[in-house]
């Protein structure tokens, strides 16, 4: 765990922050985490509504429960500097637990190289959550590569970025993976495309391989970094870049945060 996070458990009315000495094996079943800025978040209504769809899914019926949790978890984080809070829905001897990480946001970045997944390790590629480790190891191997991000692949398509939603210009048009692809529905990639329509931007989708997107514009979109332009491609497709489009869409998403409280 981050040394500068701190792990609270949901004590059934309140957060407590966890003895360190337990030692619990656990089972992560939903995670959800977002970046504060500031005492602004963007799309926290969305980030808290998949947290409690997915955790719904994995056996956790109690939404008031839930909401309790969720807000008092947002009560706690500051409103000076940089968060990137993650809740979490674990088991733990056998019951379902929630949790919440109150940790420093990383550093932040505009750009991105990657790499193409030799495989797809995830078990449920459609929840946030139960895949962070696999993702985290198969996201290692790609460093390893020289790439920081790696691209899986559904049958030869394109899906999704170990920690990121991919997001592709042809042209005037905005396109994304199918959603019948083995990917998580993205908050980012969604509020990308809710400006997209808003804009009057038309919005397709498309089911490629790596090669597909040669000279296309690529974006990785995540909670925390907002839309880093694909630089690089490494052994995949030369890519373009539009960097004065890139920075108006990364200004018209900060545009859209909003204060916690």
């Amino acid at each position: 765990m981050d040394a500068t996070a701190t792990l609270l458990d949901w004590a059934g009315d309140a957060l407590v922050v966890r003895d360190d000495c337990e030692i619990v094996e656990t089972e992560l079943l939903a995670a959800d985490s977002f970046l504060v800025a500031a005492g602004r978040a963007l799309a926290l209504g969305l980030h808290r509504e998949r947290f409690a769809e997915t955790a719904a899914l994995q056996g956790f019926a109690h939404r008031a429960e839930l909401d309790a949790f969720w807000e008092a978890g947002v009560a706690l984080l500051p409103e000076e500097g940089r968060w990137f809070p993650r809740f979490e829905l674990v088991r733990a001897r056998g019951a379902l637990r929630l949790r919440f990480r109150q940790r420093t946001a990383p550093p932040l970045g505009a750009d991105l190289v990657v790499a193409t997944a030799a495989s797809d390790p995830r078990r449920v590629p459609h929840l946030k959550g139960p895949d962070i480790d696999r993702l985290n190891a198969l996201r290692q191997r790609a460093q390893r590569d020289g790439a920081q991000e790696a691209v899986l692949l559904d049958e030869g398509r394109v899906t999704d970025g170990t920690t990121t939603a991919l997001l592709w210009w042809r042209g005037e048009t905005l396109c994304a993976p199918p959603f019948e692809l083995a990917r998580v529905d993205s908050v980012s990639a969604r509020t990308v495309r809710g400006i997209a329509a808003a804009l009057g931007v038309p919005v397709e989708e498309e089911a490629v391989r790596p090669a597909e997107l040669e000279g296309t514009t690529l974006w990785a979109v995540n909670a925390l970094h907002g839309i880093r332009d694909v630089t690089v491609w490494v052994d995949g497709p030369a890519l373009g870049h539009e960097p004065a489009r890139t920075a108006a869409w990364r200004a018209r998403c900060a545009a859209l945060a909003r204060p916690l409280r």
